[in-house]
C-alpha cells in the first residue's frame, strides 16, 4: 500500500493570471500557499486484475476505457497503469467547490501515489506538470495552472506563469516571527455554498479576450502580487490586508458571478468588525472566505460574520508520500 497526503491551498493576490489568455500574452503570477487541509489518495494493489475506485462513488471495473471519473482515467492512462489496482481517496474539507483548489490537488496526490506505485519518484515540477496535463489538456478543463504547483511545492510562494508555458516558483522569504504572525491574522470562513470553478472561469477567459477592462485588472492584479512580496519582505504585515482588499475588488470586477450579495454582506460586515481586507478564495461565487484582521479584533469578527471559521497554518512541504510498503506478495 502507498498513501500520499496533498495539501490544498490558499490563493491571496493574482488569482486569474495563470489563465492562457492571459499569461500567454503578459505573463502571470500569484502568490499563494499551501496550507494543512489534505487530500489523501491510497493505492493497493488488487487481487485480480480489474480497477476499484472509492471517491464519493465507488467504480469497479475491468478496463480503463470503462472508468467514469475523468481524472482518475486520464491519470492512469497517462501513467500507463492499465489495471490491478484498487484506489481510494479521502479529504479534509468538502471536496467540490471548496475555492480551495481540491481537483488539482487531487491530481497531484493521485499522480504522486500512481508514480510510486510505478516505482519512480516524480519531483513537484513533474507532479504539478503532469497534473497540468491531465486536468488541463487531457480533460479539457478551462482552469489556470495555479493550484497544481501550490498542492505540489507546498509553502507560501509566488508562482510566475511565462508566455512560454513555463512556470517559476520562487518562495517568500519571511521572518520566523513575521510568518507566524501572519497565520495568527488570518481567519477563514466556509460560506456553505459550492460551485463550479470550471463555470466561472470560462467566463473569466471569455472576459479576458472580450474586454480591456478585464485585462487591465489582471495587470494591476500581478502588479501587486510584487507588492505583496516587498511588503512581506520587509516586515510590513499591516499592508497585507489592504493589498487583498485592493485585490478583491480588481477581482469581482472581471466578470458577473465571480461574488454576490450575501459573499459582499460577510465581506463587509467583517470589515466593519475590524477586517483589514480579505477574499473569497477560488474562482468565486461561493466555498471560503478569506479575512485578514488583527488578533484583537478576531471575535468581534467571527461574531459579525457569522459562518464557521476553520483554522489553519501554512504547508511548507506540499505533496509527500506519507506510507510506502510496495510489497505485492
Amino acid at each position: 500500500m502507498i498513501i500520499s497526503r496533498t495539501p490544498l491551498r490558499a490563493s491571496f493576490v493574482g488569482g486569474g493570471s495563470d489563465l492562457p489568455g492571459f499569461y500567454r500574452r503578459h505573463g502571470g503570477a500569484v502568490l499563494s500557499c499551501a496550507i494543512d487541509k489534505y487530500v489523501y489518495v491510497s493505492v493497493n494493489r488488487k487481487f485480480d486484475g480489474g480497477i476499484r475506485l472509492a471517491y464519493s462513488q465507488t467504480e469497479e471495473v475491468g478496463s480503463l476505457a470503462e472508468i467514469q471519473h475523468r481524472l482518475f482515467r486520464h491519470s492512469l492512462e497517462m501513467l500507463g497503469i492499465e489495471g490491478g489496482v484498487e484506489v481510494t481517496t479521502t479529504a479534509d474539507i468538502p471536496s467540490r467547490g471548496s475555492g480551495l483548489g481540491s481537483s488539482s490537488a487531487f491530481t497531484v496526490g493521485l499522480v504522486n501515489t500512481m508514480s510510486a506505485y510505478a516505482g519512480r519518484h516524480a519531483s513537484p515540477e513533474q507532479l504539478a506538470a503532469q497534473a497540468c496535463e491531465v486536468e488541463i489538456e487531457r480533460c479539457g478543463e478551462p482552469i489556470g495552472k495555479q493550484d497544481q504547483y501550490a498542492s505540489a511545492f507546498g509553502g507560501l510562494n509566488v508562482i510566475e506563469f511565462n508566455p512560454d508555458e513555463s512556470v517559476r516558483v520562487s518562495p517568500v522569504v519571511l521572518r520566523s516571527g513575521d510568518r507566524t504572525r501572519l497565520q495568527s491574522e488570518l481567519l477563514m470562513f466556509y460560506t456553505g455554498a459550492t460551485r463550479s470553478a470550471s463555470s466561472v472561469l470560462e467566463a473569466q477567459s471569455k472576459a479576458i479576450e472580450d474586454d480591456p477592462q478585464v485585462e487591465k485588472n489582471l495587470i494591476r492584479m500581478v502588479e501587486l502580487v510584487y507588492r505583496l512580496r516587498e511588503e512581506l519582505g520587509a516586515g510590513d504585515l499591516d499592508a497585507f490586508g489592504e493589498t487583498l482588499h485592493e485585490n478583491w475588488l480588481l477581482k469581482k470586477a472581471l466578470t458577473r458571478g465571480i461574488s454576490n450579495e450575501h459573499i459582499d454582506g460577510w465581506y463587509g460586515a467583517a470589515r466593519a468588525a475590524g477586517a483589514t481586507g480579505g477574499k473569497l478564495l477560488g474562482a468565486g461565487a461561493g466555498g471560503f472566505l478569506l479575512v485578514h484582521a488583527p488578533v484583537d479584533r478576531h471575535d468581534a469578527v467571527k461574531r459579525a460574520v457569522g459562518l464557521r471559521d476553520v483554522p489553519f497554518r501554512f504547508d511548507p512541504l506540499g505533496s509527500r508520500i506519507i506510507f510506502y510498503d510496495p510489497r505485492t506478495d
